[in-house]
């Protein structure tokens, strides 16, 4: 009979097991998955210990509750499909792409294909081949709902200087960031660890036992009152990094419905821009520049994306919005000095 999924395995470990790294004894476990497959289920956050994500590297104990929700498997190797890229610029080593919204990276359960992964294997031919099956070419990922730049290997040699950069923080990278709240002053620094949340596993958290150190730069580009725009810069790359800093310091990206806070469009009193923000159905987050040191020509390029047309329509509305405000507390003072006046008036007479 075949295996229904999602399939969620338990285990506690014996006396004898305990000491074994968690990786390990997982693909000696009757789950039947590979290695790979065991840290693609642990970095997914499938793998619980004791109610809690843990490391690939964990070692267990005696008495240990390990739980693997197991997916059902894909196929082995992402296949070419013709979609439309935005090629900002492409060569023999290196391409780089302005990725829309809505797209993902690469194939992974719950998005098979029609990945950026299955556009370039079509575009390319010729992608490096270290990323793996399912993600060739691929050092560093977008969320699904963040639009901007993302740089793909078309060569071995490409992908292991590229891999290297990032491992190093060689690679600069700079986002346009919608958040809610008039951000308190005009630039400033989150230095805050990033990994698994706690207790939900699909989540990212600053309050990680196991999280990792992050680094992200931030400073006004315009204030739309409710609204603020930033530009940011990370320096370094964690899982949705970003978004977990900036909504710990109260100021989550407007259309963020992971990490964001849905109580705060109660305070926009404009009943249009109210609307339009209701409307932005993903996070307001843009890579807008991408700077890396070629790997072959050895000289570092910088590439930018314009603000997509979501994010700029929306602006547009913010800054109406502001201005109307603007002109009605205007219209107000204006009164309020002509009934000053009158009433002087009234008094001299």
């Amino acid at each position: 009979m075949p295996e229904t999924y999602p399939v969620e395995i338990s285990f506690t470990v014996t006396k004898s097991q305990c000491g074994q790294r968690l990786d390990i004894f997982l693909v000696q476990s009757e789950a039947a998955l590979s290695r790979s497959q065991v840290k693609y289920a642990i970095e997914e956050g499938d793998v619980l210990v004791n109610n809690k994500v843990p490391k690939v590297s964990q070692h267990i104990k005696e008495g240990d509750v390990i739980v693997l929700t197991k997916k059902p498997p894909m196929e082995a190797k992402a296949v070419p499909q013709e979609m439309p890229l935005d090629i900002v610029y492409e060569d023999d080593s290196v391409i780089v792409i302005n990725k829309p919204a809505g797209m993902v990276v690469h194939p992974a359960p719950g998005n098979p294909d029609k990945t950026l992964v299955n556009a370039l294997l079509y575009h390319c031919h010729d992608l490096s081949g270290i990323g793996g099956v399912l993600r060739p070419g691929i050092v560093h990922r977008l969320d699904k709902d963040t639009s901007g730049l993302i740089v793909a290997a078309k060569s071995d040699e490409a992908h292991r200087s590229l891999s290297s950069q990032f491992e190093k923080h060689d690679v600069h990278k700079k986002y346009l960031a919608l958040v809610w709240g008039n951000v308190k002053g005009d630039h400033g620094e989150i230095a805050a660890t990033v990994g698994r949340h706690p207790v939900n596993r699909k989540k990212m958290s600053t309050k990680s036992k196991h999280g990792r150190g992050a680094l992200t730069l931030w400073k006004v580009s315009e204030r739309f009152g409710c609204v603020t725009l930033l530009e940011v810069e990370i320096k370094t790359g964690r899982t949705h990094q970003i978004r977990v800093h900036l909504s710990d310091r109260g100021y989550p990206v407007v259309g963020d419905t992971v990490y964001g806070n849905t109580s705060r469009i109660k305070a926009v009193a404009d009943p249009v821009l109210k609307t339009k923000l209701k409307e932005f159905n993903r996070q307001a987050l843009h890579a807008a520049q991408l700077s890396f040191i070629h790997p072959v020509k050895n000289e570092r390029m910088v590439f930018t994306a314009d603000m997509p047309h979501d994010m700029a329509n929306l602006c547009s509305g913010l800054r109406s919005g502001l201005t109307s405000g603007l002109k009605s507390v205007d219209s107000q003072k204006d009164l309020w000095k002509n009934k000053l006046k009158e009433r002087k008036n009234v008094s001299s007479e």
